[in-house]
Order: C-alpha cells, then structure tokens, then sequence
C-alpha cells in the first residue's frame, strides 16, 4: 500500500447521520496521517453483493451500520471473537493476503468507556443487568462476560429476544421480562440500559430504581440527551453513573489503529467536538 492513499467510509444504509467521518477526521488531523474516512451508502439490494466484493470497493477497511453488520460477517474469510459470537461485523479490513477480516468493536467500545471514566469498575466482577437485548445488548453481555462477570441478567419486554441471547451466551446468562426488573435490580453491581428508552424523541425509561444498591455503577449508552432520565435518577440516590457518548468514540479506536497505524485516544476535546457536532451542547 506504499504509496497508496489509504481509504476507509462508513458503509451501510442510511450513513448520513454517521458521526464516524468527525471522528476518524479528527485522529488523522491530530496524528499529521495521510488518509481519508468518508461516507459510502450502500442499497439495501445490493449489500451481499458490496460486502462480497469488498475487496473492488477501493477502500483498506469499513465501519458498517445497521442493518448490514451481519451480512458483512458472512462475507468475511476470518472474524475475530466477538464478531463470531455474535454473528455481527462493525469493522472490516483487508488483510496482507487479500483476505477479508471482521471484527465487532461495540463491547470494546463499551469496555473503554467504562475503564476511562469509572476506573476499576470491574475490579469484584459480580452481577449485571442490562436493559433491552438489540444488537448493543449482544455486544454489552459479551462484554461482560469477558471481564468475568459471573451472572448477567438480561431484561426485556417481550422475553424470547432476551433468551435468544441468554441462549446463544449460556452459563451465567438469565432472561426475564420487564415485570422481575424490581427484584433483578436488588442484586446489580452494574446497570446497562441499551434501549432507546429516554432517548431524544423517545418514550422515557419508566423505572424504579428503590431496589438497586448503593454502590452500583449505573451506564445508559443513550447520548441525547446526555444526562439521561436514568443517569439523573440514580446520581440523585448517590449512584456512580458513566454516559452513552464514550462508546461511540471509543468502539472507533481499535478500527483506526487498524487501517492507519496509530493507536488514537478519546481525549476531552473529541467528546466535546462529538457532543456539539451532535447538538447535545452548544
């Protein structure tokens, strides 16, 4: 590739809402690189044929968005751990034979949030919740479970969506439905929301948090707002709580290294650029 302007897009459909471009911009600017991350659209009829020809694409590697992410897994020669639990490619790249590689970044992302602005959270590996049981659900359990977490209890409205993934992650993972969120909450070290639930345009994150023990972390991984219903609720009962905007910048590290070589940081001045750009702060 010497020589070669290096070339990497977000892919996927829509892309025009994609934060991705300011983020990779900025890393290129501050580490002086040669490179370029833009925006690639991709019809939803035409996604297996893109994903299985990637390598025509002109491009060393890609982000891809909803809904694409498993369809770009199946078209990958080799996946890495998580992308293969959960059957779902964030991030992809053409290795030194040709070959194409995927990876899922989102429970790294989530990971290197929490380490950034709860330090030593996962230091007595005990009990989770996460709400919901999407797609960031998947990657947020995986990522429990590789810190050790040693019972992750999924919450969800309709049930079956939470034991698919119980199903799919086994030993240590237990679904329940919306209505044992009361008593699930009594036994949490750590409190994930991943729904939309308080979202910006959202219906709210309707809970009660009396059961839940003084010392758990609280994360809700929406971003807009960025003090969400959830995050006000448990500060306000002494709760330590971290925010949504981290994993956004933080799942883009491992990508960037990837295609350009240096290992980024998410800085101050990138959560602030990524939270105005956003609108979330003037």
């Amino acid at each position: 590739m010497s020589g070669v302007l290096r070339k990497a897009a977000i892919t996927g459909h829509p892309v025009s809402h994609s934060r991705s471009p300011l983020i990779h911009g900025y890393w290129l600017k501050k580490h002086g690189l040669e490179g370029e991350y833009g925006r690639l659209d991709v019809p939803p009829e035409d996604a297996e044929r893109f994903y299985g020809n990637f390598r025509d694409a002109g491009l060393i590697g890609a982000n891809v968005t909803v809904p694409f992410k498993e369809i770009a897994a199946k078209a990958c020669d080799w996946l890495d751990e998580a992308a293969s639990a959960m059957g779902a490619a964030n991030t992809l790249w053409l290795d030194e034979n040709g070959r194409l590689c995927g990876a899922n970044t989102d429970g790294l992302g989530f990971l290197g949030n929490l380490d950034q602005l709860a330090p030593n959270w996962d230091e007595n590996s005990g009990t989770a919740v996460v709400l919901g049981a999407g797609g960031a659900a998947r990657a947020i359990v995986w990522a429990l479970i590789s810190r050790n977490y040693t019972t992750v209890h999924i919450v969800n409205r309709t049930r079956e969506k939470a034991e698919k993934i119980s199903d799919e992650f086994g030993a240590g993972t237990v679904a329940h439905d919306w209505d044992n969120l009361g008593t699930t909450l009594a036994v949490a070290d750590v409190l994930v929301n991943t729904t939309s639930l308080g979202m910006t345009g959202k219906p709210p994150l309707e809970i009660d948090l009396s059961n839940l023990p003084a010392h758990t972390l609280v994360n809700d991984i929406v971003y807009s707002p960025l003090e969400t219903d959830l995050l006000k609720l448990a500060a306000a009962r002494g709760n330590p709580t971290v925010d949504g905007i981290g994993m956004l910048l933080h799942q883009a590290v491992p990508a960037f290294e990837r295609w350009f070589g240096e290992r980024p940081v998410v800085t101050d001045e990138l959560r602030t650029l990524a939270l105005k750009d956003l609108g979330v702060i003037a």
